[in-house]
């Protein structure tokens, strides 16, 4: 009954024995913030009388930035270039975690007999779909790689054919996750970002708490304008963090990073899971949660709106407790910032008024927001809306069409999560999500459980799974449409269901330090200890579902979710 689960669990530790371990695809992860390195403002909030600083012409406007110790090494390294050369890496896939993957799915296809409720191309693909999984898990090859070489098992081994394999390539979901990101890149390119960051620092920047408020509430509000964790990680707050903390003597892999860096970094990465999970289109998983609910029966009335209502008091309680419970389990050394304000205002003097493209950004974006809120009523979809929104912005200018093709993790992320969901829709056709949803509902039965409780423990193995997985969106195509089957066959509505285990999948991004990649990019920054990341990661879990369930069951039930 459970042999799929206890496969994929078992594949982390064997993983970490093969020296294949989660920093493996945090490189990945990594690569992310790489691909968005487009130029925008980091102006350093604090000065100091040893730093160096130099203009730069490089982005839209002039920034400063601190030079003071790579002035005196660069003619070093420009004297001995091959210093500084990168080792090579080993050419093609991981050979262990490659072995380990086709292991495992020609266990499940060959070793394991075929139950009688499945078919045999049921089974088969199930196979296929557990090779694909460990792959994405152990990480023999970057995740779109590895994805495409699943998609390619499928119809090698004639399990699926070709027009039913790429059919999810035409889903408008995929290439609504494609977009998101592209909106994301025009909103650091602007510098819009960057800037409203800097008005919540200059508003609430007087203390630690105070400024940890003011960028957990930044960051929920460019929830709406901004649809992605990752790219909200990585183009406004890392940067914005790293800058006040430095200004503050706070350093990377120093004693001083529990000063100010190490507080911040955790309390912005505690709140990210909150702020994606409150509105449907703050994250790229919540879109794909959507998809697959619908696969598995569960369909939504105006999905954006009935997303925000459910979501919407859990998600404030959260945002109001969690910074104040980072600071009491995570104290930062610095209390008080009086300096930040004013070094902000200086900051924004600096960047002049909004500039044109700011402002067409920011009405584009509004435009798309509110065609997301009443495009059902005048028969426009979420997809279309968004390709209004990016027509528009590619017809002002504001970004070229070079932008949106040098984008790779968008085209990544769309070939892999239409993978993904091709065969988690395939799985639902051929009966094996409903063969493993019934046997886990007997099961449960025999326990004699009400739904109640099933509820809870379904929801807390689906967050504790994602122990095993090093992205939210391969954690949801895996696990989503099986654990949502349980429990509406366990008696749990719905709605109910999907809409808590699609918040469920948010919270889980800050247990590890590659839960997710927000979780990737803030650890990479070196503020905080890998223990560290561990144990604030399960204790803040803990508390999140407390808070949701305690808070969220209230309003649930004045909902009429149950």
């Amino acid at each position: 009954i459970v042999f799929p689960y206890t496969f994929i669990a078992l594949l982390r530790t064997l993983s970490t024995t093969a020296a294949s371990s989660p920093l493996s695809y945090l490189s990945h992860r990594r690569s992310f913030s790489r691909s968005l390195s487009l130029p925008h403002p980091s102006i350093s909030l604090y000065t100091s009388s040893s730093t160096v600083r130099s203009l730069s012409t490089s982005s839209p406007r002039l920034t400063l930035r601190a030079t003071a110790s790579s002035a005196s090494s660069s003619p070093e390294k420009q004297s001995n270039p091959q210093s500084s050369s990168p080792p090579q890496l080993p050419q093609g896939a991981k050979l262990i975690p490659l072995a380990i993957s086709i292991s495992i799915g020609l266990i499940v296809r060959f070793l394991i007999p075929r139950p009688e409720q499945v078919t045999s191309q049921g089974w088969q693909l199930l196979s296929v779909f557990l090779f694909t999984i460990s792959g994405l898990v152990l990480g023999p090859l970057p995740v779109g790689a590895w994805a495409f070489i699943g998609l390619t098992a499928s119809i090698v081994t004639r399990t699926l054919s070709f027009s039913t394999a790429f059919a999810a390539f035409t889903n408008e979901l995929i290439w609504l996750i494609a977009i998101s990101f592209f909106f994301a890149r025009g909103f650091i390119k602007t510098g819009l970002g960057d800037r409203i960051a800097t008005y919540f620092v200059k508003w609430l920047g007087r203390s630690t708490l105070g400024l940890s408020y003011g960028l957990a509430l930044c960051e929920t509000l460019m929830g709406l304008i901004m649809p992605s964790t990752m790219a909200r990680a990585g183009g406004v707050f890392l940067p914005v963090i790293k800058s006040l903390s430095l200004s503050a003597g706070s350093k990377p892999g120093d004693r001083s990073s529990r000063k100010l860096g190490a507080f911040l970094i955790q309390t912005q990465l505690q709140c990210a899971g909150t702020s994606g999970a409150l509105l449907l289109t703050s994250a790229g998983q919540n879109l794909l949660c959507l998809k697959l609910a619908r696969e598995v029966g569960v369909v939504l009335s105006n999905p954006w709106v009935s997303w925000f209502k459910a979501a919407s008091v859990p998600a404030f309680a959260s945002l109001l407790c969690t910074p104040l419970i980072v600071y009491k389990l995570y104290p930062p050394e610095l209390k008080h910032t009086p300096e930040a304000p004013a070094a902000a205002a200086k900051k924004l003097e600096l960047l002049g008024p909004i500039t044109k493209n700011e402002w067409i950004m920011l009405g584009a974006m509004a435009f798309t927001v509110s065609l997301w809120v009443f495009g059902e009523a005048i028969g426009v979809s979420s997809v279309v809306s968004a390709m209004i929104g990016l027509s528009t912005l590619l017809l002002l200018g504001v970004i070229n069409w070079n932008d949106c093709l040098s984008d790779k993790s968008a085209w990544d992320s769309l070939t892999w999560f239409a993978v993904l969901i091709g065969m988690a829709g395939q799985l639902t056709n051929l009966g094996v999500v409903a063969w493993m949803s019934g046997c886990v509902a007997k099961l449960l039965e025999t326990l004699s459980l009400t739904w109640p409780a099933s509820f809870g423990i379904l929801q807390a193995s689906y967050l504790l799974l994602h122990y095993v997985f090093a992205s939210q969106t391969a954690h949801a195509g895996a696990l989503y449409p099986a654990f949502l089957a349980m429990q509406i066959a366990a008696g749990v509505p719905g709605v109910l269901a999907a809409l808590c285990l699609a918040f469920n999948n948010n919270l889980s991004g800050a247990l590890a330090h590659y839960s997710s990649g927000p979780a990737a990019l803030y650890y990479g920054a070196g503020y905080v200890d890998l223990k560290d990341m561990f144990r604030l990661g399960f204790v803040m879990a803990l508390l999140q579902a407390v808070i949701w369930g305690c808070v969220g069951s209230l309003w649930w039930k004045f909902l009429g979710l149950y």
